[in-house]
């Protein structure tokens, strides 16, 4: 019965998570950054600086890299929307290469047209139609979001009174979140590092490859970087198809190549032994909190997918003494294997 009402409640919850998706994701971005960023005004203060000096020059900073950052992705993509035209004939005829390809096969061209023809271009125009609404609506979201991170700004200095609060009444909570604090920061701090490392090794790659928009897709190898898992696949697709467009299939299976080999090297066997010792979550436990905060809170959920899930593992599992037994089935086998140490 426990486990049925266990199950019954977390669909609820889960229910509820996605009708709020939208007011969940950007508030939730706006904490992690505050977050992320504390150390920066705690070392001011420690310098001397006015306490709410240290606050207006961190909202000034976190201002001023997110707005910058915002005006690079929106002139590329109005320069990727005015080049694009251009490439009309290129894909008409590496459409013929792909009919004559089939035809070796044994597919021919009525066959093709004929699976063309099964295509629902209501759907197509619909799913455009949302996703033009949505770019729409970032500036909107920007603006929210940089009003949520003045307002957490100033609300860092009382953090540490609240928490002192919580430990008087609950201090297994306290030490939940500030486990959950630390987490994040550490994940942060080294998904950006290597983020900016193979950001700028793909943008200098693309740039010698003569592949247009090499700061676009660096930014987008960047923010990918923080999707666990298919992160890399997601930032690599649109560079190869525009180096389709651009220079045919030795230049798109050039820069794939290149991808694979720095993101590779980067993302799949250096990084995930810093980001399994800050995060200690498994593998699977990060690929299925990946699926469902993306599906929960929309696409920034694929981004902020682990730091949610060191939320809700601080606040059900680590600070409940009698659901520490979940960590069996959270953690990575390096940090079960040291608890196993621990205990015996």
């Amino acid at each position: 019965m426990v486990v049925l009402l266990g199950m019954a409640a977390a669909v609820v919850v889960a229910g509820g998570v996605k009708a709020v998706g939208w007011l969940i994701a950007p508030t939730f971005l706006a904490m992690v950054i505050v977050i992320a960023t504390t150390p920066v005004p705690t070392w001011l203060v420690r310098k001397g600086c006015p306490r709410w000096l240290a606050t207006v020059v961190l909202v000034a900073l976190v201002y001023a890299v997110l707005i910058a950052f915002a005006l690079v992705v929106a002139v590329s993509v109005a320069r990727l929307a005015t080049i694009l035209p251009q490439y009309a004939q290129h894909a008409d005829a590496l459409g013929a290469e792909v009919t004559q390809a089939l035809a070796r096969f044994g597919i021919g061209p009525e066959q093709v047209k004929a699976a063309a023809s099964k295509v629902n271009y209501g759907q197509l125009a619909g799913f455009l139609g949302t996703l033009l609404s949505g770019l729409a609506g970032v500036s909107t979201n920007l603006v929210f979001l940089l009003a949520l991170l003045l307002f957490l700004g100033i609300e860092t200095s009382g953090v540490g009174r609240r928490l002192a609060i919580v430990y008087a009444a609950h201090p297994r909570m306290a030490g939940a979140l500030d486990g959950f604090v630390h987490g994040t920061r550490s994940y942060l701090v080294v998904s950006t590092v290597f983020g900016l490392i193979v950001a700028v090794l793909d943008t200098i790659a693309l740039a010698l490859l003569g592949v247009p928009l090499p700061i676009l897709w660096g930014l987008l190898a960047f923010i990918t970087n923080y999707i666990p898992n298919i992160g890399f696949i997601i930032g690599l697709i649109p560079p190869v198809l525009l180096a389709l467009l651009q220079g045919g299939w030795q230049l798109a299976l050039t820069v794939a190549g290149v991808y694979i080999v720095l993101n590779f090297v980067v993302q799949s066997l250096i990084q995930p032994r810093f980001v399994g010792d800050a995060v200690g979550l498994s593998v699977t436990v990060t690929l299925l909190s990946l699926v469902f905060w993306t599906w929960a809170v929309g696409p920034l959920g694929a981004v902020l997918a682990v730091p949610l899930t060191l939320l809700v593992k601080a606040l059900l599992v680590d600070s409940d003494p009698r659901a520490t037994w979940a960590n069996a089935f959270l953690v990575s086998d390096r940090v079960t294997a040291e608890q196993a140490r621990r205990a015996g």
